[in-house]
C-alpha cells in the first residue's frame, strides 16, 4: 500500500496550518504555539528511551528555543497589548513570517537528534513510506495510540496535587543527617528471628501509586518504583527505607500492605532468593545496628546517585546493599545506581523464584 499521499496532505496540512498562523494569527496564538510545541517534544523526549543526562540537555534546548521565541514574538512583532506593529508593511509581514518560521526550529531539532537516534520510535519519511503495508501501518497506529496513553499517564503523574504533596514532605527529609532512629520495635526483630530457619530471603516490588512513585515513573518508564525486603513468605517483616508515610521519620522502616494500595491498579511482586541462616542473620544484624544509629532516606541520591553518609540510602540501594553485605548479591552495580526492576531484570542467571502477585 503507497502512503505517499498520505504523508504529502499532512505536510499540506501543516503548510495550511503555518500559513493561517501567518495571516490571522494573532500575539497569543503566537504564543500558545510556541508554548504548546515545547510541551509536545518534552513528553515525546521523556517517553522515548534514552540516557537521561542526553533527554534533560534536549528538553533544556528547547525550553531556550521556547523563550527566545516568545521574546521574539514580544518585541519584534507584537507589542505589550498584543496588537501588531506596522509602521512598514513589507516589514511587518517580514517579521510575520520570521515568527513563523521559527516554530519549525525545535521540530527541526527532534528530528534530526531525536528522530534520528531512535527512528523506530516514529512515523516513516515519506520515501520510507511508499514501501509500508498494512502491518506496518497497523504498527504505527498501535504505537500512536500507547504514546497517547502514556502521554496521558504522563500528565496525570505530573499533577500540581504530586507536586504540592511532595515539596510539603521535602521539609520532613534530610540527606546529610540521620533523621530516623529506633522506629523497627522489639517485636519486629522477634517477628524477624522466628523466620530464621526460613531458608529465603524476600524481594518486593511494589507500584503503590504515591505521588513520589508517578513522578519517578515519568522518568524510569517502569511500573514498579519501590523495592523492599522481608525475612517471611508472609511479608510480615516486610522493611525499606521510605517516607514514613509522614507517621514516622524518612529512612528505615517497617512497611504495611494496607499502606501501599493507596490508588487503584497498585500491585507487589514478591520473590524469593535461596539464602542461609548465617546470611540471613547477618542481614538482621545490619538492620538492628541501622535502626540504632539512626537512618534518613536519600532523597538527593536519586539524582546524585551517591550517599553522604553510611545510613542514607533510598529503597533500591538499601536492598541490594543488604544482599550484598551477605554474599547475596546476583549482579553487579553501584548500588546508588540501582532501581527496583534492576532485582528482576539483572537476574540472569535466574536466582530469583517468583513467589506471588497481590493486587491491592
Amino acid at each position: 500500500m503507497k502512503l505517499q499521499t498520505f504523508f504529502m496532505m499532512s505536510g499540506a496540512c501543516l503548510f495550511a496550518a503555518l500559513a493561517g498562523l501567518l495571516l490571522f494569527g494573532g500575539g497569543r496564538l503566537f504564543l500558545l504555539v510556541y508554548a504548546a510545541v515545547f510541551v509536545l517534544l518534552a513528553v515525546r523526549t521523556l517517553l522515548t528511551p534514552g540516557q537521561k543526562r542526553v533527554k534533560c540537555g534536549l528538553i533544556v534546548c528547547y525550553a531556550i528555543i521556547t523563550a527566545c521565541q516568545i521574546v521574539l514574538a514580544a518585541e519584534v512583532l507584537f507589542t505589550d497589548e498584543g496588537y501588531p506593529i506596522a509602521q512598514d508593511v513589507p516589514t511587518y509581514w517580514l517579521r510575520r513570517a520570521v515568527c513563523t518560521v521559527v516554530i519549525l526550529l525545535p521540530l527541526v531539532i527532534s528530528r534530526y537528534i531525536v528522530v534520528g537516534k531512535y527512528a523506530r520510535f516514529y512515523l516513516p519519511s515519506v520515501r520510507e513510506a511508499g514501501t509500508i503495508g498494512f502491518s506496518e501501518l497497523k504498527g504505527a497506529m498501535a504505537k500512536a495510540a500507547a504514546f497517547a496513553e502514556a502521554a496521558g499517564r504522563t500528565r496525570q503523574s505530573l499533577s500540581p496535587t504530586n507536586f504540592r504533596e511532595i515539596f510539603e514532605d521535602l521539609p520532613r527529609h534530610d540527606s546529610f543527617r540521620y533523621v530516623n532512629e529506633g522506629t523497627l520495635a522489639d517485636c519486629y526483630f522477634e517477628k524477624a528471628e522466628a523466620t530464621l530457619t526460613d531458608p529465603h530471603i524476600y524481594i518486593v516490588l511494589s507500584c503503590t501509586g504515591s505521588p513520589a512513585s508517578e513522578i519517578i515513573s515519568v522518568f524510569t518508564a517502569k511500573t514498579f518504583n519501590h523495592a523492599s525486603l522481608a525475612f517471611d513468605e508472609g511479608l510480615l517483616t516486610i522493611l525499606s527505607y521510605n517516607g514514613g508515610d509522614r507517621v514516622y521519620p524518612p529512612g528505615l522502616n517497617a512497611e504495611m500492605l494496607s499502606a501501599m494500595g493507596r490508588k487503584e491498579g497498585a500491585r507487589v511482586l514478591v520473590y524469593s532468593l535461596p539464602c542461609t541462616r548465617e546470611q540471613k542473620a547477618l542481614i538482621l544484624d545490619k538492620v538492628r545496628e541501622i535502626n540504632e544509629d539512626g537512618s534518613a532516606y536519600n532523597m538527593l541520591g536519586l539524582v546524585t546517585k551517591r550517599s553522604y553518609r553510611p545510613n542514607i540510602m533510598f529503597c533500591s540501594q538499601f536492598v541490594y546493599r543488604m544482599l550484598d553485605l551477605a554474599g547475596l548479591a546476583y549482579f553487579e552495580k553501584p548500588d546508588g545506581q540501582v532501581q527496583p526492576t534492576d532485582f528482576v531484570e539483572a537476574d540472569y542467571r535466574r536466582a530469583l523464584s517468583f513467589a506471588y502477585e497481590i493486587e491491592l
